[in-house]
């Protein structure tokens, strides 16, 4: 069974950083795209960021563009999101996914195993 465990979150304030890990456990790893996804209060869960199977083929919401950098270690089954610059709006819990393919999709309904977040919050 494929488990996938989030860490790194926690409280900073605008315009410090955080990175974040999601380790994979129970599956083949490096065959799946993987992505970020966040869920703040209120809102519905989006797309946050997304990187293929090899480390290629990121792709970025426009909200984190330019602040927020996306990559994995397939000799570690993990998957990082680094965030910078990180505003008060970061604030959600924040989901790793893996993909049901080889490269990275926008849409959760392209994902089939997430974990069970961590949480980011920024204080202004």
């Amino acid at each position: 069974q494929v488990q996938l465990v989030e860490s790194g979150g926690g409280l900073v304030q605008a315009g410090g950083s955080l990175r974040l890990s999601c380790v994979v456990s129970g599956g083949t790893f490096s065959r799946y795209a993987m992505g970020w996804f966040r869920q703040a209060p209120g809102k519905e869960r989006e797309f946050v960021a997304t990187l293929a199977w090899n480390g290629g083929g990121t792709y970025y919401a426009d909200s984190v563009k330019g602040r927020f950098t996306i990559s994995r270690d397939n000799a570690r089954n993990t998957v990082y999101l680094q965030m910078n610059s990180l505003k008060p709006e970061d604030t959600a819990v924040y989901y790793c996914a893996r993909s049901k393919d080889t490269w990275g999709r926008t849409s959760q309904h392209d994902y089939d195993t997430w974990g069970q977040g961590t949480q980011v919050t920024v204080s202004s």
